[in-house]
């Protein structure tokens, strides 16, 4: 997975991920814990917190702005996958956050939420 953060940062690599998290999620060397057709959700490869969890969509999309009405089951399963996460993980006795980020902000060159514990 480190590979790919620094692939990320190079054109080629931007287009490379484009295609893995687009149409070829079974590549990913990732430790899966939700897939939808509109979404797939995976444990951080390099967490920040006890409990960190990507989750992102399998269409093309940058950044949030990219999103639009079409992209409505992606937002039902995303909130689907939020909510039995949490209850799985009993992450309302600690406290959690659902992140996104953009601009400056956007480490990754694809749209991804981030769901954290504490």
């Amino acid at each position: 997975m480190d590979l790919l953060y620094r692939l990320a940062r190079t054109r080629p690599g931007r287009f490379l991920i484009r295609l893995l998290f687009t149409r070829m999620t079974f590549a990913l060397p990732v430790s899966r814990l939700r897939e939808t057709e509109t979404l797939l959700a995976f444990w951080h490869p390099r967490p920040a917190h006890a409990f960190h969890v990507i989750l992102t969509p399998k269409r093309p999309a940058a950044s949030l702005a990219e999103l639009d009405p079409a992209d409505s089951a992606f937002l039902t399963d995303l909130m689907s996958a939020v909510q039995s996460l949490v209850r799985e993980y009993k992450l309302e006795e600690g406290g959690y956050r659902l992140i996104v980020n953009g601009g400056e902000y956007q480490d990754f060159p694809h749209l991804h939420f981030h769901l954290i514990s504490g």
